[in-house]
C-alpha cells in the first residue's frame, strides 16, 4: 500500500472510533495522536531507506509538538488511532497490528539492554486503556483490551481481558471498546471474600448465628469464581 493511502486510513480512523469527532478541520489542531501517526508514515519510510538520523531527527520534532514518543523503526499498522495521546511512548522494535486502539499515557516499553526485539507485540484489534505500561518482548493477542494503568509483562491470549498491576489475564465473552468502567476489580473481589470471611470466624466464635455453615458455603463459591477468573486459559 502507498504511503498517502495510509495516511488517509489514519485520518479517517478518527471518524470512526472517536464519538466527539465533529468535522474534518478538527484533524488540524485536535488530535495529536493522528498527527504523531502520520509524521511516524514519514519517518518510517525515510528510516527504511537507511536515512536514520533524518527519521530520528523528524521524530524528536513530532515528539516536540505532540508529545508523543514513536521510535521511527517501530512497526504500524494499518487504521491505528491514538486517542488524545499525551504521553504515549512506543519503541524502536514494537510491532502493532491493524485497527488498534491506543489510549493516553500508555507505554510499549523494552525491559532488556541487549540488540534484538526488545518491545511487545500487538496484535489486531486490541484496544490499550489510558496509563497502560506494556513491557518486553511479549505478545498481545488480538481482540484483547489493556485495562488502564494495567502493567503487562507476560504474554496475552487472543479475546481477553488485563488488569492490575502485575496484569492478570481474564477471560471474557464481550467486547467493547470502550468499555473500561466493565473491567473487574479483582483486588476488590479478593478483599470482600476476606473480610466475609473474617465475619464468619467472629460468628463462629462469639455463636451469635447458627447459619454459618450455609453462609461459609456462599463466601467459599465467591473465592471459587475469584480464582477461576485468574485462570489463564
Amino acid at each position: 500500500m502507498l504511503l498517502w493511502d495510509k495516511i488517509k486510513k489514519d485520518f479517517s480512523a478518527v471518524q470512526n472510533r472517536d464519538p466527539a469527532f465533529k468535522n474534518k478541520f478538527e484533524l488540524l489542531y485536535a488530535y495529536p495522536g493522528v498527527w504523531a501517526i502520520v509524521n511516524y508514515r514519514i519517518a518510517n519510510t525515510i528510516y527504511k531507506k537507511g536515512f536514520k538520523r533524518i527519521a530520528r531527527f523528524i521524530m524528536a520534532i513530532n515528539q516536540l509538538f505532540t508529545n508523543i514518543d514513536i521510535h521511527p523503526g517501530a512497526t504500524i499498522g494499518e487504521n491505528v488511532f491514538i486517542d488524545h495521546g499525551i504521553g504515549v511512548v512506543i519503541g524502536e522494535t514494537a510491532i502493532i497490528g491493524d485497527n488498534v486502539t491506543i489510549y493516553q499515557g500508555v507505554t510499549l516499553g523494552g525491559v532488556s539492554l541487549n540488540p534484538g526485539k526488545r518491545h511487545p507485540t500487538i496484535q489486531d484489534d486490541v484496544t490499550i486503556g489510558a496509563g497502560a505500561k506494556v513491557l518486553g518482548n511479549i505478545t498481545i493477542g488480538k481482540e484483547s483490551r489493556i485495562g488502564a494503568n494495567s502493567v503487562v509483562v507476560k504474554d496475552v491470549p487472543p479475546y481477553s481481558t488485563v488488569v492490575g498491576i502485575p496484569g492478570k489475564v481474564i477471560k471474557r465473552k464481550d467486547f467493547s471498546p470502550l468499555g473500561h468502567n466493565k473491567l473487574p476489580d479483582i483486588e476488590k473481589e479478593l478483599f470482600e471474600y476476606l473480610m466475609d470471611r473474617i465475619k464468619i470466624l467472629e460468628e463462629a466464635v462469639t455463636n451469635e448465628n447458627k447459619d454459618i455453615i450455609e453462609k461459609d458455603e456462599e463466601v467459599e463459591k465467591k473465592y471459587r469464581d475469584y480464582l477461576e477468573a485468574l485462570k489463564n486459559k
